[in-house]
């Protein structure tokens, strides 16, 4: 399974990449992660690992991602293992007149035998998770023009 979504966003971006490479933080405006643990200590590096739980079709879901790639400011992307399918989801931010573009990239890949023959099923959850994905995509943009306006002292935090 393969979802690619792009939207624009009224900030440079540095903030946009600030704001979607701010995993601490991500419960604070990511509206479907009620928590996040940082399982490696200090700043975030290519090989960070982490367990952010989600709830997903009403329940709450954890899942162990690991940072993959850091291209400031514009490629970020995680990998994550579950159920015998990898996942990557990148972000790439490109400037655009009045901000920037981030393109959201998710990818399921079955590994095993089982998440093979699992696939044809995950086909009918696709709606959901690009809905899912949709609204984090909404919340990084709420979340970075919010940044940009403190930024800019249009707004108070």
């Amino acid at each position: 399974m393969k979802i690619e979504l792009t939207t624009e966003i009224a900030a440079p971006p540095e903030i946009v990449y600030a704001t979607v490479t701010d995993i601490a933080r991500w419960p604070d405006f990511f509206r479907g992660i009620a928590q996040m643990e940082l399982l490696t200590p200090g700043p975030i590096v290519v090989g960070t690992k982490f367990r952010e739980t989600r709830t997903m079709f009403g329940r709450n879901a954890s899942e162990a991602m690991t940072v993959a790639m850091l291209e400031p400011p514009r490629q970020f992307a995680l990998t994550a293992e579950n159920h015998g399918t990898r996942y990557r989801i990148i972000h790439q931010v490109a400037s655009v007149t009045g901000g920037s573009r981030l393109r959201l990239t998710f990818e399921g890949t079955p590994v095993t035998l089982a998440a093979k023959l699992g696939a044809i099923i995950a086909l009918l959850f696709k709606g959901a998770v690009t809905k899912k994905l949709s609204s984090d995509l909404n919340d990084v943009k709420s979340e970075a023009e919010r940044r940009a306006q403190v930024q800019s002292g249009a707004t108070p935090p």
